[in-house]
């Protein structure tokens, strides 16, 4: 592994686990009024092709950020999309 890489992996931590803190907030107050549904999937979408993209090239460091930010951009989508249903109700 090159030292390239290694500081693609250290970049892609930082930038993966930004969103960890909105995952906890939103798990414990169930509060997405805020948050954007149509912002989140556009993300989504985004870093699963982006995902596509570092697999197709055998890239690991993007095949890691972008596989943890699908966990967790896709984690925060379904949240809206479930805690908005049960408000509805």
């Amino acid at each position: 592994m090159s030292e390239l890489d290694i500081l693609g992996l250290v970049a892609s931590c930082f930038t993966s686990s930004s969103f960890a803190p909105q995952i906890w907030r939103t798990w414990k107050t169930r509060d997405v009024s805020s948050m954007s549904l149509s912002t989140y999937l556009i993300l989504t979408i985004g870093v699963s092709l982006w995902l596509l993209y570092g697999v197709l090239k055998g890239d690991l460091p993007l095949i890691v950020a972008n596989t943890t930010m699908v966990m967790m951009t896709g984690t925060i989508t379904l949240m809206i999309v479930f805690f908005n249903k049960r408000k509805g109700s």
